[in-house]
């Protein structure tokens, strides 16, 4: 009986530990995950990669800033590891970028905004968790601002081509610190979690977009 209970327990915590409950926190994560790992894709076929090199630059563009934000907070193992939920969100974005035939044209506005929303989603994930494992809020902006651009940049240096992050007239991370420090700030106000994840995405989205629309671009050095 004692065996039986034993089982029961350790299935549940594995059961936990590769398919975690869903959470407004969670859905965003995840929701941002096939996001970015869609950008990714999208961008391999831009390159004319085959299947496998868009598998590794989807992977790379969802994972990349998340896992550079466990390791400078010292997280082990880091966020991806045994989440089989991630992974096949990853190979499904994958799939269907393959399946689904766009042109060029459509590939650059498709890419533009996925990476807007991704920039978004996970710039609330990675600001709340960093929180969550006890950054403080100055930090945990900085962290969110990893999060949601480092994926993205390493895709681009994979690509050979130049970063976004650096590319001059983008509101690129400063959209992400933007929607951050809102989410800072309402957080000390005492909003609720769940207001707070919604309004930083939408923040971080909107400045994106409107500041590409309106060509609005921050003071040369």
């Amino acid at each position: 009986m004692e065996n039986l209970k034993s089982l029961s327990v350790l299935y549940h915590r594995t059961t936990l530990n590769y398919f975690p409950p869903m959470t407004l926190l969670n859905l965003i994560t995840y929701t941002g995950i096939f996001v970015f790992a869609a950008t990714g894709a999208f961008k391999a076929r831009t390159y004319q990669m085959d299947i496998f090199g868009a598998s590794v630059l989807a992977f790379v563009t969802a994972y990349g800033g998340g896992t550079l934000r466990d390791l400078l907070i010292g997280v082990r193992p880091v966020n991806w590891v045994n989440d089989y939920l991630a992974l096949g969100l990853v190979f499904s974005a994958t799939l269907i970028t393959f399946i689904f035939k766009l042109n060029y044209d459509r590939f650059k506005r498709t890419i533009f905004i996925t990476d807007a929303i991704g920039l978004g989603l996970f710039t609330a994930a990675g600001i709340e968790k960093s929180i969550l494992l006890g950054v403080n809020e100055m930090y945990a902006v900085v962290m969110g601002v990893i999060t949601a651009t480092f994926g993205g940049m390493l895709g681009d240096v994979l690509c050979n081509a130049v970063p976004n992050l650096f590319k001059r007239g983008e509101l690129y991370a400063t959209a992400c610190a933007i929607g951050g420090v809102v989410y800072v700030l309402l957080r000390k106000a005492g909003f609720e979690q769940n207001t707070n994840l919604i309004l930083c995405v939408v923040i971080v989205v909107l400045t994106r977009i409107i500041s590409k629309w309106k060509r609005v671009e921050l003071p040369e050095i």
